[in-house]
């Protein structure tokens, strides 16, 4: 069996009907506010038409808040982001970088008592990402012509960061956009998009190359179609991935 028949949904059993309570795409939380604040890809902010450039210890504070995505305590910041510097300089460096933030792109961070945030109307692609991901994973990503584009699932969380809480919210990241990217390619199939389908797949493929289940979707959509061929090239592909895992 190229795919188990309990465990997972085949592309025949994918709900028809799906739910619009989720039908947000990433393109539409993308869009909302103003401030546009982006970490997959790169670290990017924009106010309007206009592209902010900041100094690597504001980028830091900005994707740290983001990543939390709640209201955080400014002694976990400022601990976090200057783990070597004394408690007092590091709320020096944390009110200066506070202050670049606000002088250069406005009220992107927000402060509530002792506590910080990303403001309310600050659109983060970050959040755009594991919204639409969670939908998919759950069955409720809405209609099939508004599922984002594989590419917008698989793209990596500030690439070059090597800080311990940027890699540990890679992983996390990458091990959902792997999930999400397997249920689109379901649901895709199941919508008869065949070729979309094997795209959404073989991206999976391509974010976790040693992923099984990921191999599995391509394998078992090229066998709704009945191409055999084409399914035992991608058995084979991911034979030889881990035969080479394994001997290295």
């Amino acid at each position: 069996m190229l795919f188990p028949k309990t465990g997972h949904r085949t592309a025949e059993g994918v709900v028809q009907g799906v739910g619009m309570k989720a039908a947000c795409s990433l393109k539409d939380v993308a869009e909302h506010g103003r401030i546009r604040l982006s970490l997959l890809g790169g670290f990017s902010l924009a106010n309007g038409r206009r592209d902010v450039s900041l100094p690597a210890s504001c980028q830091r504070v900005l994707a740290y808040l983001a990543l939390n995505d709640q209201p955080t305590p400014r002694t976990l910041v400022a601990g976090t982001l200057w783990l070597d510097a004394p408690e007092e300089q590091a709320q020096a460096c944390l009110r200066s970088a506070l202050w670049r933030i606000r002088r250069a792109a406005g009220d992107v961070v927000v402060a509530t008592g002792s506590r910080l945030e990303i403001g309310g109307d600050v659109a983060l692609d970050v959040r755009a990402m594991v919204a639409v991901s969670r939908a998919l994973i759950e069955g409720d990503a809405g209609s099939v012509d508004s599922l984002p584009e594989p590419s917008r699932l698989s793209s990596r969380l500030l690439p070059g960061w090597y800080d311990d809480w940027v890699l540990f919210e890679q992983e996390r990241l990458r091990q959902l956009g792997a999930y999400a990217l397997e249920e689109l390619a379901w649901l895709l199939a199941s919508h008869g998009r065949f070729g979309a389908a094997i795209d959404a797949g073989l991206t999976a493929v391509r974010v976790e190359p040693l992923r099984e289940s990921a191999h599995r979707v391509v394998m078992a959509i090229h066998l709704l179609q009945g191409n055999r061929r084409d399914a035992l090239r991608q058995f084979r592909s991911l034979e030889r991935v881990l035969r080479s895992d394994l001997d290295g």
